[in-house]
C-alpha cells in the first residue's frame, strides 16, 4: 500500500534525477511554494492596512533565497552582522533591514549602525550604551517581553518571563525614564513570543500588551509583532490559521491606528512560515539492520544535516520514494553520526531496501542553515526548483572546505628519532 501522505506542495517525481545530478544528501527547495505561502501571509490581512513582511533569514540563509524574498517585497529580519551583510549581497536596501541581536557588545551595534539598517534593542542597559552612544542622531526600536509562554517547544519559547529575550513589560517604567531623559527617539516597538505558536488568542494577548504600550511612544512609524506561526508536520496536524488571524488582527490594529490617532505599518518576521514546507531533504540508504527490539534504516546523514528531531525532538514526515508501493513495515530511521541520532522511531515505511531515497519533508527551515562539519562529515548540496528545472545553489562540500581556515606549522614533523627523544621525556624513570 503506498504511502499517501506527501506534505511537500510539490512534486518529488525527479528525485532520483535530482540525486543523480547533485548528490546524495540533498536539500531541495520549491521556489513556487515559497511564494505561495508569502502571499498567503501577505492577503490574509485587510489591504488597507501597509503590511510589512520581514523574512526571518536563520531559518535558511541561502544567498539566492534572499534574493527571492526581496523580489517577493520582503524586507529581512537578521540577527547578527553576517545576516545583515548576506541581506545586502542579496539587494536588500538598509532600511529594509531590522537588526534584532540579542546579548551581543556595543561595537557590533555601532557597526550595523554604519550600515544604515534599523536598530532593535532587548536590553535596557544596552539602549543607555546605545543613547551614550548616539543619543537623538538614530531611531531606535525596542523589543519587549510580554511575559507570555507560547511556542511548540521550550527551546523555542521566547517571551516568557524566564526568557533571556525583550525588556520586560514589568520594566517600562525604567524605559520612559531612559527614553525620556537621553533624548532617544523610538520609532518602533518589538516583540517575538515564540515559534510553532498554534493559538491565535496567544498572539492576540501580546498584541493587546504591545498596542497598549504603544500609545506611551508618539513617534513610532510601526509595530512589529515577530513571527512564530505554525505549520503542520503530522499528516491532519492543525496549523495557524493564517486567514482567522489576519482577519482579527486587522480589525484589532485598525482600531489601535484609530486611538493612535494616525495609521502605523504592521509588521511581522516569517521564517519557517515561509519556507518550511517549501523544503525536502533526501538522503539514501546505506543500509537497514535487525536488533532484538527494532529495525532500522541507517541513511547516509545525521544531525549534522538535519539537527531539529535531536535538538526539539521535532517530528518530520519521512516516506521511501524508491518504492511507493512496497508492503509497509515498521523502521527507526537513524543517520551515521556517532552518536545516537535518530530521525525518526517506529515509522510505517513503505519496505526499505539499501540504495532507496528517503525525503525528509518540511525541511526548508533551521535544517540547512543549522548544519554543521561534524564527525568531519562534509555539508550537503542545495537545489532550487524553478518549475521543474533545478538550480544549484550551493555547492556539495568537498575535503578543502573541512581544511578551509586551518593554519599548519610544521610543529609536529613525523620523525621517529624526535617521537623517541619526546617519549624517553614523558615516560617518568
Amino acid at each position: 500500500m503506498a504511502n499517501s501522505h506527501v506534505m511537500t506542495k510539490f512534486p518529488l517525481n525527479n528525485a532520483a534525477e535530482w540525486v543523480a545530478a547533485f548528490g546524495s544528501p540533498l536539500y531541495v527547495y520549491d521556489a513556487k511554494s515559497i511564494r505561495s505561502q508569502y502571499f498567503r501571509m501577505k492577503y490574509a490581512f485587510d489591504p488597507s492596512i501597509d503590511v510589512g513582511i520581514h523574512y526571518a533569514c536563520k531559518a535558511l540563509n541561502n544567498l539566492n533565497i534572499l534574493k527571492l524574498m526581496r523580489s517577493l517585497g520582503a524586507g529581512l529580519d537578521a540577527v547578527s552582522l553576517g545576516e545583515i551583510e548576506l541581506g545586502l549581497l542579496a539587494g536588500f536596501q538598509p532600511k529594509q533591514i531590522l537588526f534584532t541581536p540579542n546579548g551581543v557588545g556595543m561595537h557590533e551595534i555601532k557597526e550595523a549602525v554604519e550600515m544604515g539598517v534599523q536598530i532593535n534593542i532587548d536590553n535596557l542597559e544596552t539602549l543607555e550604551e546605545f543613547a551614550n552612544e548616539f543619543g537623538s542622531s538614530v531611531p531606535v526600536c525596542v523589543r519587549i517581553n510580554p511575559h507570555i509562554m507560547a511556542g511548540g517547544n521550550t527551546k523555542i519559547s521566547v517571551g516568557h518571563i524566564d526568557s533571556k529575550f525583550g525588556i520586560s513589560i514589568h520594566q517600562v517604567r525604567h524605559l520612559h525614564r531612559i527614553v525620556h531623559n537621553m533624548g532617544l527617539h523610538v520609532h518602533g516597538l518589538h516583540m517575538h513570543t515564540g515559534s510553532d505558536i498554534l493559538d491565535i488568542d496567544a498572539f492576540m494577548r501580546g498584541a493587546d500588551v504591545l498596542m497598549d504600550l504603544a500609545h506611551d511612544f508618539k513617534e513610532l512609524t510601526y509595530i512589529d509583532f515577530g513571527s512564530g506561526f505554525k505549520v503542520d508536520y503530522r499528516a491532519g496536524e492543525a496549523a495557524t490559521d493564517i486567514n482567522s488571524f489576519g482577519e482579527k488582527m486587522s480589525i484589532r490594529f485598525k482600531e489601535f491606528c484609530l486611538e493612535y490617532g494616525r495609521d502605523l505599518k504592521l509588521i511581522f518576521e516569517p521564517g519557517k512560515f515561509l519556507v518550511s514546507e517549501a523544503g525536502v531533504f533526501i538522503t539514501s540508504v546505506n543500509s537497514t539492520k535487525t536488533t532484538p527490539s527494532t529495525v532500522f534504516a541507517q541513511v547516509n546523514s545525521g544531525f549534522n544535516h538535519f539537527p531539529r528531531p535531536m535538538l526539539y525532538d521535532a517530528y518530520h514526515h519521512i516516506e521511501n520514494l524508491s518504492n511507493p508501493e512496497g508492503a509497509q513495515r515498521l523502521y527507526t530511521i537513524v543517520g551515521y553520526i556517532c552518536e545516537t541520532d535518530t530521525f525518526g522511531y517506529d515509522r510505517k515505511l513503505n519496505e526499505v531496501r539499501n540504495g532507496d531515497l528517503l525525503a525528509f519533508h518540511n525541511a526548508g527551515a533551521y535544517c540547512s542553515s543549522m548544519a554543521s562539519q561534524y564527525n568531519s562529515r562534509i555539508r550537503p548540496a542545495e537545489v532550487l526548483l524553478e518549475g521543474d528545472q533545478p538550480y544549484l545553489i550551493r555547492e556539495r562540500e568537498t575535503l578543502q572546505d573541512l581544511l578551509r581556515g586551518t593554519v599548519e606549522h610544521g610543529l609536529y614533523q613525523d620523525v621517529e628519532e624526535g617521537i623517541r627523544e619526546e617519549a624517553e621525556i614523558a615516560v617518568p624513570s
